[in-house]
């Protein structure tokens, strides 16, 4: 092995999604530089960020039919019975919904938590509110989509933030998803919530750190009990 392909092999890929604006704030770092040489490196260092943002890193993601894995990475925010939004069609009833929080600085590109049959997928508008309050569940810019699984339907919904501006859903209706595969991206900063039906167990705390694709967020069984957490 070369040094060159060490190199290689120890880069995260980039998303392609990320190429234009990883451009554009290369060139505007270009132009600041002919006004005065310090915003120059100012920008490059904001250059380097944006690629940071858009990075992809592949993952390995446990495959069980029980297991629900972490949509996204980032912080736990929520696991608690809400009601879900009313474009899911997923009942009247409280439902089991984990929020996991990304910052600008986690990884955006989302993963599917479970395999299955995508039944729709539903864009509404809203507002641009902090994406860690709850009522952003509600107010928010989002795009929500139904799975229907080997353990029933469950809904995962991506939520703007303050900075995000733009939501990616690259899943369409009837298409078949497979656990942890890439189908959605959100630019910069937001929240991804997951809302399951009975039956369902949470296997994380909030405040603790999820890894889209990797971490099991919940799993299936009737007779499991929560584990007990603590904040060290």
């Amino acid at each position: 092995m070369t040094i060159f392909t060490s190199i290689r092999n120890a880069l995260v890929p980039i998303h392609r999604a990320g190429y234009p604006f990883i451009a554009g704030f290369f060139v505007v770092s270009l132009l600041l530089g002919f006004l005065w040489e310090p915003l120059f490196w100012a920008g490059l260092v904001l250059t380097a960020w944006c690629a940071y943002f858009f990075r992809d890193p592949e993952r390995v993601t446990p495959v069980a039919e029980h297991l629900v894995i972490s949509p996204a990475d980032g912080r736990v925010s929520l696991v608690g019975h809400v009601m879900p939004p009313a474009e899911l069609d997923l009942g009247t009833e409280p439902m089991l919904r984990i929020s996991v929080f990304m910052n600008v600085f986690d990884c955006h590109v989302n993963r599917a938590p479970m395999r299955g049959r995508v039944r729709l997928i539903s864009y509404r508008e809203g507002e641009f509110r902090n994406a860690e309050l709850d009522k952003a569940s509600e107010v928010n810019e989002r795009s929500s989509m139904v799975i229907e699984g080997p353990r029933g339907e469950i809904g995962v919904v991506q939520i703007a933030g303050l900075v995000a501006r733009r939501i990616i859903c690259w899943s369409n209706v009837e298409d078949r998803i497979e656990a942890g595969e890439r189908f959605g991206l959100i630019r910069f900063g937001s929240r991804l919530d997951v809302y399951l039906p009975d039956g369902f167990v949470p296997r994380v705390a909030e405040g603790q750190r999820a890894v889209a694709g990797e971490t099991i967020i919940a799993e299936f069984g009737e007779n499991l009990k929560t584990w007990p957490s603590r904040r060290d």
